[in-house]
């Protein structure tokens, strides 16, 4: 990263890590609060869903596809004035999706999802960079903290906006918030290099065949289920297409936007690997867990939002006690006990199933979910430790990148897994008996995948150590 290589001793920096922090906790609160607001959008202009959820897909595949090239443009030029653009564009935008038509708020949806994409990026890389070493895994745990608080107030703030405004005010309100974080980051985040210094070139074209690759298997992913499979076939044969052009091209640049010999490096590999891995696991509490709270428990919108909300607020509690965990007995340590902590959370999830409740459904949930949050901190310290000072930018784009595609790849997966076990027809006709079942199948599949992460941490620990 191009910050100032000064002791972390000689510069204060809690202003800087807080600001940081609010960049965090603003694009995580601009992903989860335009969900609530689907149903208020499609009446406002008579619009079918299939074209209303394309505020929520616009956002995140333009964060999905640019979020790697804006780390590693993050580490070329520098964070501040990137960060600067990043928060100035996503606020920007906010005002925009005001506008009363919906290819606009569609648009301005996109481009709040490109500037999203640099603040999730740099602002873990930049706060990486203003600590010690020794210190690292407590600021992760902040950062894991206050993301989690805006994953889980999302939902909660857009419907008390929604009710004092209407959907409107969910955009309006994201705009004095965005000028407070761009005003902060102004005053308290240290300067980059001179321009003279940053003399590497950006790699343009293998930004481009990255977005493309990405954007196409992402649409493959997220196609509708009664959608027809040739389709879908057909954009995943051009995510490999375009996924092949992009690897001969960063073999054969001088200055590639990702060194194919990064990937090779263990730790990172396997670090990457777990990060999509567990996030797969994680989408089957979103995709299984409402059809099991509504129609085998019978749980209404109120409670049944308060369970779901309960994964969020743990992972919150938990990252920062985390992060100390981190710094004081290891990352590799803490990355294996947050995975047997959330296999012990799917294990308890499948078990309970068949006869249990809201509240055993909710602490096997707790557990999972703070198993997640060990996991999720312990994983992003030791690869951003792994990647060093000039790629960490591009570490954290490929971290937040695997957690994205684990989760477009587990709502697709474990959705068809519990669709398959219900019967094989829409969950929301199924019995109760029959979602009890799907949801016991679903989990017992994710314990299935945590063992496979455990071996590739394992994998990972042993050769990187070698090397």
């Amino acid at each position: 990263m191009t910050l100032p290589s000064l002791p972390p001793t000689l510069r204060p920096p809690r202003a800087a890590l807080t600001s940081l922090a609010l960049v965090s906790l603003l694009s995580s609160l601009g992903t989860s609060i335009a969900h609530v607001a689907l149903p208020a959008l499609a009446a406002a202009f008579h619009a079918p869903f299939v074209q209303v959820q394309w505020v929520v897909v616009a956002y995140l595949l333009a964060l999905t596809t640019v979020i790697v090239s804006a780390g590693r443009l993050g580490d070329l030029t520098g964070p501040r004035r990137l960060l600067l653009a990043g928060v100035a564009l996503f606020t920007l935008s906010a005002a925009i999706g005001a506008v009363p038509r919906l290819p606009v708020v569609i648009g301005a949806r996109a481009l709040q999802g490109v500037g999203a994409a640099v603040m999730m990026a740099l602002s873990l890389a930049a706060a990486h960079a203003l600590v010690a070493t020794e210190r690292a895994g407590r600021i992760v745990g902040l950062l894991g903290t206050v993301s989690a608080l805006g994953t889980a107030l999302g939902p909660a703030v857009g419907g008390a906006l929604l009710a004092l405004g209407g959907w409107q005010a969910l955009f309006l309100a994201q705009v004095p918030l965005g000028l407070l974080v761009w005003g902060l980051l102004w005053l308290h985040l240290p300067p980059d290099l001179p321009r003279a210094q940053l003399a590497t070139p950006f790699d343009w074209r293998g930004s481009l065949l990255l977005a493309a690759t990405l954007a196409l298997y992402a649409l493959a992913m997220t196609a509708r289920a009664e959608a027809p499979t040739a389709p879908r076939l057909m954009l995943l044969a051009c995510a490999v297409a375009t996924g092949t052009g992009l690897v001969l091209h960063l073999g054969r640049s001088p200055h590639p936007l990702l060194k194919l010999a990064l990937l090779r490096d263990p730790l990172l590999a396997s670090g990457l690997v777990t990060s999509a891995a567990v996030a797969s696991v994680m989408m089957a509490t979103l995709v299984a867990g409402p059809f099991y709270l509504s129609g085998a428990l019978r749980l209404e919108a109120a409670p049944l939002g308060a369970v779901m909300a309960l994964g969020p607020l743990v992972a919150a509690l938990c990252a920062w006690p985390a992060g100390r965990c981190v710094d004081r007995l290891g990352a590799p340590r803490m990355a294996l006990a947050g995975l047997a902590g959330m296999a012990g959370g799917c294990a308890a999830l499948a078990l309970q199933a068949p006869t249990g409740g809201a509240l055993g459904y909710a602490l096997s949930l707790a557990g999972l979910t703070g198993g997640y949050a060990f996991f999720q901190t312990s994983n992003n310290t030791q690869v951003l430790g792994t990647a060093g000072p000039a790629q960490r930018g591009l570490a954290s784009g490929l971290l937040n990148l695997a957690r994205h595609l684990g989760l477009i790849t587990g709502a697709t997966l474990m959705g068809s897994a519990f669709a398959g076990a219900a019967g094989g027809r829409d969950p929301a006709h199924a019995s109760a008996f029959a979602l009890r079942h799907a949801l016991a199948y679903t989990f017992s599949l994710a314990i299935l995948v945590l063992g496979l992460a455990v071996l590739a941490t394992v994998w990972g620990l042993r050769y990187g150590r070698r090397a």
